[in-house]
């Protein structure tokens, strides 16, 4: 779709889309290198196709410091100068461990001392 347009057109696009880039904290991070990421929908992640090599299997994505999901990327493409990458299952990161049973939310907090 972006073949139809200017070159001075597409020259544009691509710039607005390093500087977005820039500017976003969310990076996935392989052993010492790291990648700034574009995008990031439910289903795919997309990089600057310049700066990243084709990526698959288990990565870390990361906002900031904070590390937000663990991703398994199945396939990648290039379409239009991005780097877009389909991943097949993307696991939460929570700072707590997952629970085993239904935490009513009536129950009491902590102890309370017998009188």
């Amino acid at each position: 779709m972006l073949e139809h347009l200017p070159e001075e057109l597409r020259e544009g696009l691509r710039l607005a889309r390093t500087r977005s880039a820039r500017r976003s904290r969310l990076r996935v991070q392989i052993g010492d290198a790291v990648f700034p990421v574009v995008g990031l929908t439910d289903s795919m992640l997309s990089f600057d196709a310049e700066k990243a090599p084709r990526l698959r299997g288990l990565v870390d994505v990361y906002d900031g410091a904070r590390h937000i999901l663990q991703a398994l990327i199945v396939a990648s493409r290039v379409e239009g100068g991005l780097l877009l990458c389909s991943f097949k299952r993307v696991t939460v990161v929570t700072d707590r461990p997952a629970l085993d049973y239904v935490r009513d939310p009536d129950a009491p907090v902590g102890y309370l001392p017998r009188h």
